[in-house]
Parts: structure tokens; C-alpha cells; sequence
């Protein structure tokens, strides 16, 4: 298997340090909104990873984390004039129902920032002890001057442009390009003891201080959003390969595109977000999720809801596949393993996902093709077992129903193959699907126009 390594540049066989087990930890949402499309792709491509390690026979223990204290935080709870406390609750709950709803898997672990402190301030306070650290007016920053190998990851290094253009003067920092590890609040905010002042931590050491706690100094993938290569996983790298004493901190670095919104990114602070929520109120998790998986992980996906529809209406195939077509034992067995291959061979390669869905459709047209010659009880297994590892489920649409919990794909797609079986003079396969329709309440007429039907 290879992944591509943000770290190098290229794709790398995929060999975890421990060959039995896989550490990988995702970086997770800031919860003062509703979880977004955006975040949806980020969730479902690592949700994926995650599957198709586990298939491949790795223990796997994955960590997400939620940041649970920040600026954006605060700001929400005094415009709703509540407590950070009761923001953050709110917006878990709602990111849960959101992952629950798109069919991912829980994490192993989803730490919190907050629950952490403790892990946070012994964090810092080694930091400072190495040199690489210090403190100034009652906050902390970190020293990149004292990190050689800062900008590895991103190639952002301590230029002019730099200076100017990624980071804000503070004139208690020994550097303008030094980030803070911890910062003294301000009056009102929420603050934590700290042997430097009451205060709180700095974004960056958060996610350091939860990998060191709840999978160790050396882990095998880091991901999250290109978007976070800088200054965030920038500085996660500096902050633990000092830590541990410039033990390599992750082996490899995967980062999937952004999703964008008429040549933007989708983000909160643009405004131009589509929550998870609702679009699950439009589409099915299926259609989300094949959407997303459709295209490249680390290609920049256009939203476009008419392709969300479009791939609803393509999953109907499959749905009647997985739910109506039954084997025929006593028909001679068929061999569906070139499909396995072609699909592994796909994921293997940086997960591309694109191939291994073309595959599935691949092995659903010939099980449908073949259904009637042969038993095709292998392929309906296999069929069902790479559409897990994408985690599609197939299950009916909650809207748009016409009668009994029938949806209008579906229908049509029925009279679109009892058109085709008619135009083969196939009669017999043709009335099967008339008689079909009728015990689902489905009526259709002939027209020189075409088919037409009613409830």
C-alpha cells in the first residue's frame, strides 16, 4: 500500500513502526458551529483510511480530537450570552449527529483540549525547561529559531514574506514568527492555573499535548485539511520533535483538499457554509459519501448539489443490487475475484477511491448481467464487502417517498430496465417488473410519449 507523504512529497509504501498496529490521530473540528460539507470530506476520507486498514488486517487505533477552548469559542458564547461550556456541548452533540448521520465510524478517542490541561501545562513546562521556550508577560511562546528544521513540512522558512504576511507583531515575543503555547487572559475569559499565569493554551500544543497522552511520542499518519499544513501541523512538528527530543513525530502526513464554494473554500469564516445536518435532510448518507469519494482525496472538490443529486439517482442501481437480487445455487458458481484485485489495487494506490467506486459499479453490472446464468451468491458478498469498506449502506431514502417506502429513483429505474427488456423482447422480465411496480402501488401506461406512472 502507498500513501502520499505531505512530509516528502510523494507517494511512500505505506510501513507502520509497529507492523500489527496503526497510530493515527485526525485533527477534529472547533466547536462553535455546525460541522460543514467541508468537514464532512475530511471525516469521510479518514473514516475511509480507517475501514480499509482494518480490512487489510492492521489493529488500528484512531484518535480525533475536538478543540474545546479558543477565541471563536468565547466570541460565541458572549454573542449567545452563555458559557464556553454550554457552546461546546451544543456543538459535539451536533458534530456527533452529523459523523452518526454520514456513516463513520467513531474514533477510538475524542479528547478534548479542556480535559487535557494537565498533559498541556507539563507539555509546556518541558519546553521551557529545553531551552526552546519561553515565558514573557505571563505567556508562553515557542522559540522556532531554536527548531532547525522548521518549515519541513509547509517550506514556509523565516523570510520577509513570512514575517509579514503569516504572523502578527507582538512586542512581547522575542520573534514576530515565535507562537504562543499558552496565553493569559483576558477579563472575562475562561483561564486555567498555570505556573506562568491564569490562563489558557495556544491552539498548536493542544493537539501536540492529546497525541503524547493518548498514542505516544512517535505516531504512523497525521491528518486533516491541507489548510492546516500551516502554520498548525507546522507547529505541531516543532513543539513534539523538541519535546521528545527530535524523535520523528509522524511518520506520515496525509492532508485532503478543500471543498469549495464558486472558487472558495468552504469555511465558517466565509459564511458560505452548508451544514452536514442539512444536507442530510436532502440526500442520503450513500449519495454524500460516493460524491466525496468520487473524486480524489487530495483534489479540491466544487460543491455542486445537482451532482449529489445526480449520484443519488446512480446508487438506486446498486440499492436494488444489495436488497432485491438473490443467488441461484443451483446454477453453476461464477468467479468475481478480479474485481477484489482491481479494487485492493485501487485503494493501495493513496486510497483512490474513484477506481475502486468505478469497480463496484463494474461488479454490480456484471452480477446484475449474470444473475440469471450463474449463481452470483460470491458476488453479492463481495459486493457488500467492498461497499462497507467505502462505508455504504444502502439504506432507502427518508424523503421523497410516492408509496410504500418507495423511492422515485427507484421507480424510474425500474421502467428504465422493463423499457430495455421490452426493446430485447424480453416479455417475461418485463411483466416481472409491471408486476413489481403494482405490489409497490406503482401503476404504469404505455404512451407513444413514453412510460408514464401514478401512484
Amino acid at each position: 500500500m502507498k500513501i502520499y507523504n505531505s512530509l516528502s512529497r510523494k507517494k511512500e509504501i505505506f510501513e507502520p513502526y509497529d507492523p500489527q498496529r496503526v497510530y493515527m490521530y485526525i485533527c477534529g473540528v472547533t466547536v462553535y458551529d455546525h460541522s460543514h460539507l467541508g468537514h464532512a470530506l475530511s471525516s469521510i476520507v479518514f473514516d475511509v483510511l480507517y475501514r480499509y486498514l482494518k480490512y487489510k488486517g492492521y489493529s488500528v487505533k484512531k484518535v480525533q480530537n475536538f478543540t474545546d477552548i479558543d477565541d471563536k469559542i468565547i466570541n460565541k458564547a458572549l454573542q449567545e450570552k452563555t458559557s464556553s461550556e454550554v457552546i461546546t456541548e451544543k456543538y459535539i452533540k451536533s458534530f456527533f449527529q452529523s459523523i452518526d448521520g454520514l456513516n463513520v465510524l467513531r474514533s477510538d478517542s475524542h479528547p478534548r483540549a479542556t480535559e487535557d490541561m494537565e498533559e498541556i501545562i507539563n507539555f509546556i513546562k518541558n519546553l521551557i525547561d529545553k531551552g526552546y521556550a519561553y515565558e514573557s508577560s505571563g505567556s508562553v511562546y515557542f522559540n522556532v529559531k531554536k527548531f532547525d528544521d522548521y518549515g519541513k513540512l509547509s517550506g514556509n522558512i523565516h523570510n520577509e514574506e513570512y514575517k509579514s504576511s503569516r504572523v502578527d507583531k507582538n512586542h512581547s515575543k522575542k520573534h514576530n514568527n515565535d507562537f504562543a503555547l499558552w496565553k493569559i487572559s483576558k477579563a472575562g475569559e475562561p483561564f486555567w492555573d498555570s505556573p506562568w499565569s491564569k490562563g489558557r493554551p495556544g491552539w498548536h500544543i493542544e493537539c501536540s499535548a492529546m497525541v503524547k497522552k493518548h498514542l505516544g511520542d512517535q505516531i504512523d499518519i497525521h491528518g486533516g485539511g491541507m489548510d492546516l499544513i500551516f502554520p498548525h501541523h507546522e507547529n505541531e512538528i516543532a513543539q513534539s520533535e523538541c519535546f521528545s527530543s527530535k524523535k520523528p513525530f509522524v511518520k506520515y502526513w496525509m492532508h485532503n483538499g478543500m471543498l469549495r464554494v464558486k472558487g472558495a473554500e468552504m469555511s465558517k469564516s466565509l459564511g458560505n457554509t452548508f451544514s452536514i445536518n442539512e444536507a442530510l435532510k436532502r440526500f442520503s448518507s450513500d449519495a454524500i459519501r460516493l460524491w466525496i469519494l468520487q473524486t480524489h482525496y487530495r483534489t479540491n472538490p466544487l460543491l455542486d448539489l445537482d451532482l449529489i443529486k445526480s449520484t443519488e439517482k446512480s446508487l438506486t442501481r446498486l440499492r436494488l443490487i444489495n436488497s432485491e437480487l438473490k443467488s441461484k445455487p443451483e446454477l453453476k458458481k461464477m468467479n468475481f475475484i478480479s474485481f477484489k484485485q482491481r479494487f485492493i489495487e485501487s485503494m493501495d494506490d493513496d486510497l483512490n477511491t474513484p477506481k475502486a467506486i468505478a469497480t463496484i459499479f463494474d461488479l454490480a453490472k456484471m452480477i446484475k448481467k449474470s444473475s440469471s446464468t450463474h449463481d452470483v451468491s460470491q458476488g453479492l458478498i463481495l459486493f457488500r464487502e467492498l461497499s462497507n469498506i467505502l462505508g455504504l449502506n444502502y439504506k432507502k431514502l427518508t424523503k421523497d417517498k410516492v408509496a410504500n417506502d418507495v423511492n422515485i429513483n427507484e421507480i424510474e429505474l425500474m421502467i428504465e430496465e422493463r423499457n430495455q427488456a421490452r426493446s430485447d423482447k424480453n416479455w417475461k422480465e418485463a411483466d416481472l417488473i409491471r408486476d413489481k411496480l403494482l405490489e409497490l402501488g406503482i401503476e404504469i401506461t404505455d404512451t407513444p410519449k413514453g412510460t408514464k406512472w401514478k401512484k
